[in-house]
């Protein structure tokens, strides 16, 4: 059986993952390269705060959230780094000092359910101070214990690091021949379509539509070397940015929404500014240091804001998941698991009927 994965970002990486886990040998990696949301991303795996009404989307963050407990352990089986993912708890501050403590009620009512939320407290100042010189804009803060920072690009090269399958850096079209699934003139008979915004684009060749919007998103990157950030939390501030800490003097800064943008890939002075002037608020030693480097990627959204995975309505041995949006980093990996048990005709942790892949992919008119 030949096997094609089409983008190789978080939901395809670790869809190869996997794939090598199970015996899958003939597999080709398709990856154009440019754009893809989880290079560009820093994530903070952390739902549990969520007031989101749409409960199918909580039990696919929260279940991707306790996921990684999987990921990290399958990796360390293998004796990989796991460094692309540390639990360093997480600063929830709000402008409304209240809602803090409705907050904790959400979280602490979730947490018999979702024990790896950890410790929960409410902070004052100065308590925050002692772990995290230089904060501000704050005077109590929401700290959760279990929530974790993840750094998309390490994460991504991590998963394909660890399988033998070659990637070809390609943009790629798919046809349809003769019960066979054609990229580049290469015949496979089971497809996986893990190309996030551009899933659109691969699929209208076949008869598709997709519900599928780009959102573009720009982060910046700060190499400090005044501050120990190796075991600072991750902190999310009221609004767009969040701050989140890595290794080493690392510091990323984001990530903008931009809806109007399409596919553009270039830097915007004005948004990236907004963001280091937003950070500086929370953070204004910031003011004093450069952005060592800038990270923009391409999101992708359905109308209602559902992500969804599936077989491509239709079509035998043609798999597809998008809509992942801005969390792609909690969800995508558990989505790819999900992938590989729907191939293999094993029982799946999310109840799929909660993801209808057809309400986002169909044929002719809708």
């Amino acid at each position: 059986m030949k096997i094609a994965i089409i983008g190789a970002g978080i939901v395809g990486s670790t869809l190869a993952f996997y794939l090598h886990q199970n015996g899958l040998e003939d597999v080709t990696i398709y990856d154009y390269g440019q754009g893809q949301a989880t290079k560009a991303a820093a994530g903070i795996i952390c739902p549990w705060f969520s007031k989101r009404r749409n409960q199918a989307w909580y039990q696919m963050a929260n279940k991707g959230a306790d996921f990684y407990q999987k990921l990290v352990s399958d990796f360390k089986a293998q004796g990989q780094s796991t460094d692309f993912y540390q639990q360093n708890g997480v600063y929830l501050l709000k402008k409304n000092d209240s809602k803090l403590e409705e907050l904790f009620e959400i979280a602490q009512a979730r947490l018999e359910s979702s024990p790896i939320i950890g410790e929960l407290r409410i902070f004052e100042k100065t308590e925050v101070l002692e772990i995290f010189p230089g904060l501000e804009g704050f005077e109590r803060v929401l700290y959760a214990s279990g929530a974790a920072r993840v750094d998309g690009s390490d994460l991504c090269q991590s998963l394909l690091a660890a399988t033998p399958y070659p990637i070809l850096k390609e943009k790629v079209s798919l046809k349809l021949s003769e019960g066979k699934y054609q990229i580049k003139g290469q015949s496979y008979d089971q497809v996986f379509l893990t190309s996030g915004a551009w899933l659109g684009q691969i699929l209208k060749p076949l008869g598709y539509q997709v519900d599928i919007r780009p959102q573009k998103g720009q982060l910046l990157d700060y190499q400090l070397q005044y501050l120990n950030t190796d075991q600072l939390p991750v902190v999310m501030p009221e609004g767009e940015i969040d701050l989140i800490p890595f290794f080493a003097g690392k510091l990323s800064i984001g990530a903008s929404h931009e809806n109007d943008k399409g596919f553009d890939l270039t830097e915007d002075e004005r948004v990236l500014r907004t963001l280091a002037e937003s950070a500086q608020t929370y953070y204004p030693a910031i003011a004093d240091s450069k952005p060592s480097s800038v990270r923009i990627g391409t999101r992708a959204y359905t109308s209602d804001f559902s992500p969804f995975f599936g077989q491509v309505p239709g079509q035998k041995g043609l798999y597809a998941a998008s809509g992942l949006g801005s969390s792609g980093l909690t969800i995508g990996p558990l989505i790819a698991y999900e992938l590989v048990n729907l191939f293999l005709g094993q029982e799946t942790i999310l109840k799929t009927s909660d993801y209808p892949i057809e309400n986002y992919v169909w044929q002719g008119l809708k």
